[in-house]
């Protein structure tokens, strides 16, 4: 089992950046699969990137193509979200997932998730 907890979120204006990370407890974080989603209001929670349980490999939605970064240092249980050139849709709450057995986009397939941080965009 593992826990996750989200930080970074903040508010920022319209082109700036954040980075959010997700540490993990747990002695066995590196046989993990971890997913970033976002939840805007009234929105379904939709999937924003993923990495490898190695870190080889690594998935991004379109709408995040480009701007967004996601990364994990193994040694000190953490995922990170880099986010720049930012813009008022990506305001949501932002969550990490974790699974031992998956990677991919499918919000349903992970078993672990965290509590959520808030990232508002302003315009």
């Amino acid at each position: 089992q593992v826990q996750l907890l989200e930080s970074g979120g903040g508010l920022v204006q319209t082109g700036g950046s954040l980075r959010l990370s997700c540490a993990a407890s747990g002695r066995t974080f590196s046989s993990y699969a971890i997913g970033w989603f976002r939840q805007a209001p009234v929105k379904k929670r939709e999937f924003v990137a993923a990495v490898s349980r190695s870190g080889d490999s690594t998935y991004y939605a379109d709408s995040v193509k480009g701007r967004f970064t996601i990364s994990r240092d193994n040694a000190k249980n953490t995922v990170y979200l880099q986010m720049n050139s930012l813009k008022p849709e990506d305001t949501a709450v932002y969550y990490c997932a974790a699974d031992q057995h998956y990677l991919g986009t499918s919000r349903w397939q992970y078993a672990y998730w965290g509590q959520g941080t808030q990232v508002t965009v302003s315009s």
